[in-house]
This record gives C-alpha cells, structure tokens and sequence, in this order.
C-alpha cells in the first residue's frame, strides 16, 4: 500500500491547486458532452434527416469549432484565460439546450453551429491556462492527467447516455447544458486568472501572422488535422455504417464508452513509457492506429470486430493526443499561448468539418468499405510524412 500511494503522488501529485480544480470541472463537463457524438444520429434517426444532408448539418458543429478556436484564443490573450472560459462555458450552456428544442432544419444548422461556437471557445484558454500554472518538464505528464480525466468523465457518461438517447434526446442536452453551467461555476469560485502579467499585446491579426509564420507548427498542424479526419469517423460515417449491421444507439454509446475505457485503463499503464520517445514517432504511430483501427470495419460487420477497431484507434489516441497538446504548449511564447491553441484547436475545428462530410459523401456514393479502405491508406500515408517531418 505504501508503494502505491507513493507511485500515485508521482503519477498525480506535486502540481499546483488550480490545475486540479480544472481536471475536476473537466471530469464533471465530459459527463454529459453528448452534442458532437449524437448529433449525426440525432439528426437521422430523430430528425428525419438522409445521411448526406446529416452530414452537411455536423459540418456545421465543425465550423462552430473552427471559429471558436481562433475566437477563444485571442479572448483567452487580449481578456484573460478565467473570463474567457466563463462566458464560453455559460452561453455554450443555453446554444446547446437549442439543438434539442428547434425543430426548423435552418434553426437545427444554426444551433448546431452556435453550440459549437459557444460551448468550444474554452479549450484554448483551458489548455492556455494550464501552460501557464505548469513549468515546462511537468507538462507531458500534465496533459496526459487532463486526457485520462476527460476520457473518465466521457466513459462514465456514455455508460448511460445510450439507454437515455433512446427515450429521449431533448434530456441528453439538457444534461450538456447542465455540466457547461457546472463547469462555469467551479471556475467561477476556485479558479483565479492564470495569465502572466507584463506580457506584449498583440492584436488579433499580428498575433496570428507570427503563428502562421512559424513552420514548424503548420506542418504539425496539417498533418494532426490529416489524423484527425480519419479518427472523426466515429462521428457520423461509423454509427451509420454500424447502424446498417444491426447495431443500434445503445450498443453504439456502449463501445464508444469501450473507447473512453481503454483510455482510462491504457494512459497510466503506457502513458510514462510514451514519453521516452520521439514526438514525431508518437504521432506517427498514432495515424497508423487510426487507420488500421477504421480499415477493419473493411471486413465486417459485427460488434467483436467494431470493438477490435475501437481498441486499436483508442491505443492510436493514447500515443498522439498527449504528445501533440504537449508540443503545442511548448512552441508557443507565453505571450501567445492562447493564439496558438486557438489555432491548434482549428484543426480540430476543421476535421470536425470534413469527416462528416468525407463520411457522409463516400458513404452515400461509394459504400462503407470504400470509406474504410481509404482510411486504412491514408493512416499509412500520414504515418510515413510523420515520421520524414521528424527531423524538423
């Protein structure tokens, strides 16, 4: 017992107290943040929608996110990163009420966009925030304690969100809107503002030329916003394709819950071994999970080998996304910390854009195992550019 209180406090402890009432209000908002998983099968399978015109809709969440990235980001810089993530998290709650409410087609698009726009524009003053409370060496471990927290709360969510979006999706987002009101509060009362004082104010378009000017960061970028389209699959084209094999709402929220499972189960078994290794290995290796993860949904059609697929994109998470969080927060100055993770959190803004439609397109024209075969083949493309970006 003694050993392993003293293998937690080195795996956990050691690092400041806001940065753990920020895992805590993480772990309560990813309870319930159910908008970007259910929102294609909502829109289907409640809504009416054909699968094409669901996946122009989600591209629209996509859109929301790609503004609220460069949004965040500069609100988190010119404001500060505490009231950037207030008012993101408060009207976030209120966007996301609406997707369930509206019934218009037009005000759908809309609040899917607005939920995104809102309830998204947090994360670069989040990430940002947790730059600043942490010191440079501490910051692998750091990220990866945030990646395990939000996969728990996830994992603990989708156990019952599945049986719930069968009765009733209007309480899944209302559940969404609660946990954004939550979170909000718990920064309200414990959180104080993180950004460094003294600091040179760029504006907005000067602050962003100097992230479009660096190099290094762009080609990371477009090659996690390659990965990134692949491991989205599980947003629309994967529950419809599933969905065509007899697996229904429940089973689905069942295995993405698996996802979030593996992660809280293979982050603190695998975690401190990734770090020893080269960040250009880690992202490559993690392209290549996500595609052989999707590719075998190529040969089948049953829950054994969707979840088999699932183990291998969850491992594929677990190798890149701390490693490229971590790389982001490491190249930016601390005047720009917020900008950068704005931009980071585009790429995420613009896969949320495409995969549906990617999805969605191949799906509708060319089949599933199309769509599969080429996420295969791309994860083994993006793995080698991955691995000859290295050097950089």
């Amino acid at each position: 017992m003694a050993s392993l209180s003293s293998g937690l406090r080195v795996a956990i402890g050691g690092l400041p107290r806001p940065f753990y009432v920020l895992l805590a209000g993480m772990f309560v908002n990813r309870l319930a943040t159910f908008v970007a998983i259910f929102l294609g099968p909502y829109l289907v399978n409640g809504r009416g929608f054909t699968p094409d015109a669901a996946g122009r809709v989600v591209a629209l969440f996509g859109v929301g996110i790609l503004v609220a990235g460069p949004l965040g980001g500069t609100l988190a810089d010119a404001i500060g990163r505490r009231a950037t993530m207030l008012l993101s998290l408060v009207s976030g709650a209120f966007a996301v009420l609406g997707v369930g409410l509206v019934r218009e087609p037009a005000l759908l698009a809309l609040f899917a966009f607005l939920s995104a726009l809102t309830s998204e524009g947090y994360r670069p003053a989040l990430q940002a925030a947790i730059a600043d409370l942490v010191p440079p060496p501490e910051r692998p471990r750091a990220f990866g304690l945030v990646y395990w927290v939000v996969n728990a709360g996830w994992t603990v969510g989708l156990l019952l969100a599945g049986f719930i979006a069968e009765r009733s999706f209007l309480a899944l987002f209302a559940a969404d809107a609660a946990t954004c009101l939550l979170f909000a509060a718990i920064i309200f009362w414990k959180v104080p503002e993180t950004r460094p004082e003294g600091l040179h104010a760029h504006s907005p378009l000067e602050g962003f030329a100097v992230v479009l000017r660096d190099r290094i960061f762009l080609v990371f970028a477009a090659l996690y916003l390659g990965a990134l389209v692949i491991f989205l699959q599980f947003q629309l084209a994967a529950p419809l394709d599933w969905g065509a094999h007899g697996v229904g709402p429940a089973v689905y929220s069942a295995l993405l819950s698996f996802n979030g499972f593996g992660v809280v189960v293979f982050q603190p078994l695998i975690g401190p071994w990734l770090r020893r290794f080269d960040g250009a290995r880690l992202l490559a290796a993690s392209a290549l999970l996500f595609g052989v993860g999707f590719g075998v949904n190529a040969f089948g059609g049953n829950v054994p080998l969707y979840a088999f697929g699932v183990v291998l994109w969850t491992i594929g998470e677990v190798v890149g996304f701390p490693a490229g969080a971590t790389l982001v927060a490491d190249l930016a100055p601390a005047a720009l910390r917020g900008r950068y993770q704005g931009a980071f959190s585009m790429s995420w803004g613009i896969a949320f854009s495409v995969a549906p439609l990617v999805g969605g397109e191949v799906l509708a024209r060319f089949g599933a195992r199309t769509l599969w075969l080429g996420c295969l083949g791309a994860g083994a493309v993006l793995a080698g550019l991955n691995l000859l970006a290295g050097p950089a």
